[in-house]
């Protein structure tokens, strides 16, 4: 097996311990977290009728680095959330790990005002 597969192999197990925990409701809904090279992306999911509630990307702010724009991100997709009448959420991870940019939009979140 090569590198690339065994790398996705492991990040697919990783995402499916997290998913196994992390479940989304209408009430709770499931912020899941998708980051790239070049962008971020937040989601709000209902899993229970599988419909996005709410999104955002980067493409929406503009930040000086990766993590500030992470955080902002995170303001973001809350204020969305208290649109949609939002207090609370889940937060997935998905196979990242908590630091860096994925923790900036979990910090960003919280201070615009959703729970975890």
């Amino acid at each position: 097996m090569d590198k690339i597969k065994a790398k996705n192999l492991r990040q697919g197990r990783r995402h499916a311990r997290v998913r196994a925990k992390v479940s989304g409701q209408a009430e709770r809904p499931r912020l899941s977290v998708f980051r790239s090279n070049r962008g971020m992306f937040l989601q709000l999911i209902d899993d229970v009728s599988g419909q996005t509630l709410a999104s955002a990307s980067l493409k929406e702010i503009k930040a000086a680095n990766k993590t500030e724009s992470g955080k902002e991100l995170g303001k973001l997709i809350a204020q969305k959330a208290k649109a949609k009448k939002i207090s609370q959420a889940v937060f997935d991870r998905g196979f990242y790990k908590y630091h860096g940019r994925v923790k900036a939009a979990a910090e960003g979140a919280r201070e615009g005002g959703l729970k975890f």
